[in-house]
């Protein structure tokens, strides 16, 4: 899965590489920390092709880095679409936001500029941008020169591109669990009984419902390995007889002894008190009702074992 995330990313870092897509910084506004980042291209405002601006904020740790709807911010231009990618939050807890947009420049304009913005607690100052009928910016303004053209509707195939890699990953990562789900329902689906069982008490004791109080479902889940395991290993339906029925039915089985049976009485009824009766459970219950049902399955396992060994040696003998 690695390898193939891997190659993805190299064939939409080669399209955009081939598109000729390489922002140049131009103008940084921020102070105290915030860098507000203006990128802008191309070199001057023509009015025969679209004006594409890129905003990038960066806050250190613990200051929020959010933009506002900048678009009633830009004089002299209609704003023809924008796109406002996921904040990225940095190693050091710095966090990135990055806002880009389309203009389209008006011919009536006398200048273009982004006016000023708050931010993180603080106003930018203001922007001009270079234009054939406007060079001189207003005294206390930010012209800028960017160095490079870069192709209409370019930053709309940079969000489709992104659009298309972030899903492609998430589809490899899915099939990627289903397997793993798929490999472990088989692998479980092909252990002993004994396995199978002590596997579900294990994977019952990881979720820790009596920690949070869930003893009824606990007690259920509980007893539910314990039948399951005499369903595989004996071949009686324990799951979908009462307590009861399965007792009277484990009486007349020659797979279970007298103390075997008292010993499952013992233990199923003891948990009908917390799963019907209403009893309240404590921690020290749940984990005397867990040693008593592992003590039950391992003896009944070795039981089973010493049963066949002897079975298999007397008709060696005869």
């Amino acid at each position: 899965m690695k390898a193939m995330v891997r190659n993805l990313l190299t064939v939409a870092a080669s399209a955009l590489l081939a598109y000729g897509l390489h922002a140049v910084q131009v103008a940084d506004l921020g102070r105290d920390g915030v860098s507000v980042k203006i990128d802008a291209e191309p070199e001057t405002v023509d009015l025969a092709r679209d004006f594409f601006v890129t905003v990038t904020v960066t806050a250190p740790k613990g200051v929020e880095a959010r933009l506002p709807d900048l678009r009633d911010r830009f004089d002299g231009f209609g704003v023809a679409e924008d796109f406002q990618e996921e904040p990225v939050t940095e190693g050091d807890g710095a966090t990135t936001v990055v806002s880009r947009w389309r203009l389209v420049p008006l011919p009536a304009a006398r200048r273009y500029r982004l006016a000023p913005f708050a931010i993180a607690g603080f106003a930018t100052a203001p922007v001009v941008f270079a234009s054939p009928a406007a060079r001189d910016p207003v005294t206390g303004d930010m012209e800028i020169s960017p160095k490079r053209d870069l192709p209409p509707l370019s930053w709309k195939l940079v969000g489709w591109l992104a659009l298309i890699l972030a899903g492609a990953v998430a589809v490899l990562w899915l099939l990627w669990i289903t397997a793993q789900k798929v490999q472990e329902k088989i692998r479980v689906h092909r252990l002993s009984p004994i396995q199978r069982a002590l596997y579900e008490l294990h994977k019952l004791i990881e979720k820790g419902l009596p920690g949070r109080g869930f003893y009824k479902d606990f007690y259920v889940e509980l007893t539910m390995v314990v039948r399951r395991y005499i369903q595989r290993q004996h071949g009686v339906k324990a799951p979908h007889l009462t307590t009861e029925e399965f007792l009277r039915a484990a009486q007349d089985s020659p797979f279970f002894t007298r103390e075997a049976v008292a010993e499952l009485r013992q233990f199923l009824e003891s948990a009908d008190m917390v799963k019907f009766a209403g009893v309240e459970a404590t921690p020290a219950m749940a984990d005397a009702a867990t040693d008593r049902a592992r003590d039950y399955l391992t003896a009944d396992s070795a039981q089973n074992r010493d049963d066949s060994f002897r079975f298999h040696s007397e008709r060696e003998g005869s």
